[in-house]
């Protein structure tokens, strides 16, 4: 009672005090919504601006009530402890007071773990930019709503409060994401902001083509207002990860800032830890790292940049528990089961709810001696490491809770940097 009383006083003193941070200093907002891929948009939309301009961007995934503000402020998560936060009140009322230097961009991620997050953070922040990265079928968070229409509903209550000369993102590959645009324009909820598209598809303004995946990263073109300009990606290893490059691209030239200067600071661009970085394994192995967290759009995508991974070896998955999936739950992780039964020499998961990804294997003709469940990420990892072999390739991925990136320290050739590659390596994430 006490805690939950305290958070919602510093929520309510945060937003406060961003409200006139916001209102003082007037700095250009993106803000970035949608199911899959927010984060990594998020950094590559800030690795395009800061081409041009002064950016401050949302450290890791401050997309909640309380992680907006905090970007807003420029102040640090103080998770329990009351005098951080009496720190960062402090600081931000001297931003409110004193001018000081101050970004000439925000870029925001905005979450949705219920009814009304995404309305009530929009009313206040009123952005000049929105993008919209992906609405799957199956999304994250829906079981705290009615259903998957009433999740789309509230990530689409973003576009409409853009300022009215504004700019909308929006990933032209994804059939939700068009559907849902095409509907706010007929109800006219758009006005006369402009849109802007990126993807695969014809009718995207930002178009990549060509892309080919080797074990030097991902090579590609941009096709952009007529003109053809190459990418080189040393990076990214995931077709799904070039969704965040075009979207950084989208928000740059939307932003009246030179293309070619944006794609040379997006080819530098380098994946959040646990968002697909390849990193040495033992035994002469390499280890997709997706650990960061996961959802039945992103492990389907996860699986297929496995499968086209070019390696001598054979292709290992360890997956976790995908959350938050409600009634979906079951079906899902099975799917998913069979889904890497037809790419996978090895499967091993690891959570309650990844027994049914062992279920979906078995039924899809996997073979039971290639099966293997845990409830451990820890005691999976160590599992692991006699069974590896030189040129094997491991996709690692799982939802937050289940901690996989345990399972990357325990077969990472170099664990002693397990700080700056790991997700999760803060202290107060080590002690859970």
């Amino acid at each position: 009672m006490i805690k939950s009383f305290f958070r919602y006083l510093i929520t309510l003193i945060l937003r406060w005090e961003a409200k006139l941070i916001l209102y003082r200093y007037q700095p250009k907002i993106v803000a970035i919504t949608g199911s899959v891929g927010k984060t990594s948009a998020k950094d590559a939309i800030a690795l395009a601006l800061q081409t041009a301009t002064t950016v401050r961007a949302s450290p890791k995934s401050y997309n909640s009530e309380i992680g907006v503000p905090l970007t807003i402020l420029g102040a640090a998560n103080a998770w329990h402890h009351p005098l951080g936060w009496l720190k960062n009140i402090i600081h931000g009322l001297r931003l409110i007071i004193f001018r000081t230097p101050y970004p000439e961009w925000l870029v925001l991620e905005i979450g949705a773990d219920r009814v009304g997050d995404i309305q009530s953070l929009g009313r206040w922040l009123r952005p000049d930019i929105a993008v919209l990265t992906s609405l799957p079928l199956v999304p994250v968070h829906v079981e705290f709503f009615p259903s998957p229409e009433a999740l789309f509903a509230e990530k689409g209550a973003l576009l409409k409060v853009v300022k009215p000369k504004g700019t909308i993102v929006i990933n032209a590959d994804d059939e939700r994401v068009r559907e849902l645009v095409e509907k706010l324009i007929a109800e006219k909820k758009l006005g006369q902001r402009k849109i802007i598209r990126f993807g695969w598809n014809n009718l995207a303004e930002i178009r990549i083509s060509d892309d080919q995946l080797s074990l030097k990263g991902l090579t590609g073109k941009i096709d952009y207002a007529g003109h053809t300009l190459p990418l080189r990606l040393t990076q990214l290893y995931g077709r799904q990860q070039l969704y965040a490059i075009l979207a950084g691209l989208a928000v740059g030239v939307s932003a009246n800032y030179p293309i070619l200067p944006i794609i040379q600071a997006l080819e530098t661009y380098q994946p959040p830890p646990g968002r697909g970085r390849l990193i040495e394994g033992i035994k002469n192995t390499l280890i997709l790292d997706d650990s960061y967290n996961a959802s039945p759009e992103a492990t389907t995508a996860a699986l297929e940049t496995l499968k086209n991974f070019p390696n001598d070896g054979r292709k290992i998955a360890v997956l976790g528990d995908m959350l938050e999936l409600g009634t979906y739950t079951i079906d899902a992780h099975r799917e998913i089961g069979k889904i890497a039964a037809k790419i996978c020499g090895l499967i091993i998961t690891v959570g309650v709810r990844a027994k049914f990804i062992n279920d979906g294997a078995a039924e899809a003709g996997f073979e039971s001696k290639k099966l293997f469940h845990f409830d451990d990420a820890r005691e999976a990892g160590q599992a692991l490491q006699p069974l590896l072999a030189s040129g094997d390739v491991i996709l690692v991925k799982g939802s937050q809770a289940g901690r996989l990136e345990r399972v990357v320290e325990e077969i990472m050739l170099h664990p002693e940097d397990k700080e700056k590659l790991l997700a999760r390596q803060e202290p107060e994430w080590q002690k859970r």
